[in-house]
């Protein structure tokens, strides 16, 4: 399966690096991470984005990548975390850079398309923007805890992360299921 992890700007990009890590590589695994991410990582970690095995990195300033053609065959695209600013142009069709051409590819080629919205709480206009996009086949699967699954940040992080691997139809064994 060819996947797509996008990562925007809003706080926790860390959570998107742990998804990156997580996705099995026998996938043919593609990553764009913003400009934004990476200044949030940065000023949130202190760290910057380092290769990750088995993933190919594509600039977000580059709309000729493969992944901007819907003639590529991305199966699933998942923006995790996908800031506000990303969730209202998607929304509204608009695809100035790589992360949201690919969106509009996922939307008009009908394949799957994720978004890990970061926010809290969520506008009016962010939950029109959610609904339009939902009754469109998107995925709002929002980093939201579960703490069955456990209480420290890194079986929080591993739960979150082991739901969007579950929407992807990726079996996983990250965190303690529901009994």
């Amino acid at each position: 399966m060819k996947i797509l992890v996008a990562i925007t700007g809003s706080s926790y990009p860390k959570i998107g690096l742990q998804l990156l890590n997580s996705i099995p590589k026998e996938h043919e695994i593609y990553a764009i991470i913003s400009e934004n991410a990476k200044n949030v990582l940065k000023f949130e970690e202190n760290s910057e984005i380092c290769e990750i095995k088995g993933v190919k990195f594509l600039d977000n300033s580059n709309l000729a990548a493969p992944v901007s053609s819907g003639s590529f065959g991305v199966d699933c695209t998942i923006v995790a975390p996908c800031s506000i600013n990303s969730l209202a142009k998607i929304a509204a069709g608009i695809a100035d850079n790589l992360i949201l051409r690919a969106a509009a590819v996922a939307l008009k080629e009908r394949k799957q398309l994720i978004l890990g919205v970061r926010e809290m709480p969520f506008s009016t206009i962010s939950l029109e923007q959610m609904a339009k996009l939902s009754s469109q086949g998107v995925i709002i699967a929002p980093p939201i805890l579960g703490t069955y699954a456990g209480s420290n940040l890194e079986e929080i992080e591993n739960f979150i992360v082991g739901k969007w691997l579950d929407l992807m139809k990726i079996e996983n064994s990250l965190y303690k299921r529901w009994k």
